[in-house]
């Protein structure tokens, strides 16, 4: 059965995840923006052995502790989706930018797409090509638990912003719409900053995306 714990980080209090397999306790940790310290804890804590890093997009308060975090752990990063690969190339310019002191540059081993699997222990998380927030954006879901991890797609009763290089608001809205919507209104999604919520609960509420803005 798949374990999660949220960890909030940086000054972006970014949801950073674990995920766990409770039958093996191999785990995954998606989007380690940064405070290691934080995540080595949880995972020490827990009993964990770490299999692999996970990254729903590149922005650096979602990926700025991958590489450190890879290195130490000696685990493979995987995710986001190839398009990117240029706010990977711009870590140096967005540490600058925000004040980040530990942030590094990082290879992905392997991108990620629409329809992708990937696992640790018994669990297999589906991924879903989501772009419009960054054009490379990823999000995984665990079909038999009803969660996602959405990064900075959707929020409870927001959506990303796509004011950033190469966002679109047209296309976030049909990533979430039509890949994520159809998933079902009982899917319970973690964000990346804020609280939890269900699709169901945004298509009924969101102002950006309700059902009722499309009929």
């Amino acid at each position: 059965m798949l374990q999660f714990k949220i960890i909030p980080v940086t000054k972006f209090q970014q949801n950073c995840t674990l995920f766990w397999c409770d039958e093996t306790m191999d785990a995954a940790v998606i989007d380690p923006g940064g405070n290691f310290e934080l995540i080595e804890a949880a995972i020490s804590e827990n009993k964990l052995k770490l299999t692999k890093v996970l990254l729903t997009h590149a922005h650096i308060d979602h990926a700025g502790a991958t590489y450190k975090i890879a290195s130490f752990y000696n685990v493979p990063i995987e995710g986001p989706h190839k398009e990117d690969q240029f706010w990977i190339d711009l870590i140096p310019q967005q540490k600058e930018s925000f004040g980040f002191s530990d942030a590094d540059f990082f290879e992905p081993d392997r991108w990620l797409n629409q329809n992708d699997i990937v696992s640790f222990g018994n669990i297999e998380l589906e991924v879903y090509f989501c772009p419009g927030h960054t054009p490379g954006h990823v999000v995984f879901f665990h079909r038999d638990s009803q969660l996602a991890q959405v990064g900075d797609v959707l929020f409870k009763g927001s959506i990303g912003r796509t004011d950033f290089p190469r966002g679109e608001h047209a296309t976030l809205i049909k990533s979430i719409r039509e890949n994520l919507f159809p998933l079902g209104d009982a899917v319970r999604f973690i964000p990346g900053h804020g609280p939890m919520s269900t699709f169901g609960e945004e298509r009924e509420s969101n102002p950006h995306v309700a059902d009722r803005h499309f009929n």
